[in-house]
C-alpha cells in the first residue's frame, strides 16, 4: 500500500526527546550565572528550536553581544551536566524503527549543535534509522527553510511528499517556508493555541498521537 509521505522530518528537543524542562532550566541557570535578567519559563521555552545565538538574543534581550560566548558556555555546562536525565517520549524508541521498516525516509532538523545531536542519537540508539540530519552548525536557524530544503535535496524528495513534525512555531513556519506539510505536537515548548497560528495538517497532543494519526492518514490511490 502506498505511503502518505516519502519523507518524515522530526525536530529533536520537545518532539522526540523530552528535554523542554531541562533546556528551560539550563537557560535560566546560565542567565543567573552571568548576572543577567533571568527569563521566565514562557520566554525560555519559546526559544527552543532556534540556534543557540538566536535563542539567547530572544530569551535575554538585554544581554550584550560580547557576552554571548559566556552565556553559551554557561548554558552548555548546565545542559550537559544533566544530560543523562533526558528521555525519549513514550513510543518513540518503538515507532522510529517501525517507520523505517515501513519504507519511510526519516530525518532530523534541529536547533541543536552537530555535537549535541550526534551525542543524543548515539545515546538513544536511533542513529541507524535516520537517513539524513541537519543542525544549526550546517544551516541557518529555523524558521529559515534551508534545513528542510537540504534534506529534501539530499534524499531526492519533493515538498508535497514531505512532512515536518515539531513542537514549536519555528518548526511549523520552517515547513511553511519550505512548502512542505507540517504536524504540531503540544507536548513540548509551545501550546496548542500558539501552534494553531501556523499552517499544519494537525495539532496533536503527543508523539503517540502522531503515530496513530499517521497510521490513519489517507493513502494515495
Amino acid at each position: 500500500m502506498p505511503l502518505p509521505f516519502d519523507l518524515i522530518v522530526f525536530d529533536w528537543d520537545g518532539t522526540l526527546m523530552d528535554s523542554t524542562a531541562h533546556i528551560v532550566h539550563s537557560i535560566q541557570h546560565a542567565a543567573r550565572d552571568i548576572g543577567v535578567a533571568v527569563p521566565d519559563r514562557a520566554a525560555a521555552s519559546h526559544v527552543i528550536g532556534l540556534g543557540l545565538e538566536e535563542a539567547l538574543q530572544t530569551a535575554c534581550p538585554d544581554l550584550p553581544r560580547e557576552r554571548y560566548p559566556a552565556m553559551a558556555e554557561a548554558y552548555r555546562r548546565h545542559y550537559f551536566s544533566g544530560d543523562e536525565t533526558i528521555e525519549l517520549f513514550d513510543g518513540v524508541s518503538e515507532a522510529i524503527p517501525r517507520l523505517a521498516e515501513q519504507g519511510y525516509l526519516l530525518a532530523v532538523a534541529t536547533g541543536k549543535s552537530r555535537r549535541g545531536l550526534d551525542r543524543a542519537l548515539a545515546a538513544t540508539g536511533l542513529t541507524p534509522y535516520f537517513d539524513a540530519t541537519r543542525t544549526v552548525d550546517e544551516c541557518p536557524s529555523k524558521p529559515n527553510p534551508a534545513m528542510l530544503q537540504e534534506l529534501m535535496d539530499t534524499l531526492g524528495v519533493i515538498p508535497t511528499r514531505t512532512v515536518m513534525i515539531g513542537d514549536t512555531t519555528h518548526d511549523l513556519l520552517m515547513a511553511s517556508n519550505a512548502l512542505t506539510h507540517a504536524v504540531g505536537l503540544t507536548q513540548g515548548a509551545h501550546d496548542a493555541d500558539t501552534l494553531e497560528l501556523c499552517p499544519s495538517l494537525a495539532i496533536l497532543d503527543d508523539f503517540a498521537s502522531f503515530a496513530r494519526w499517521l497510521d490513519e492518514y489517507p493513502r494515495p490511490a
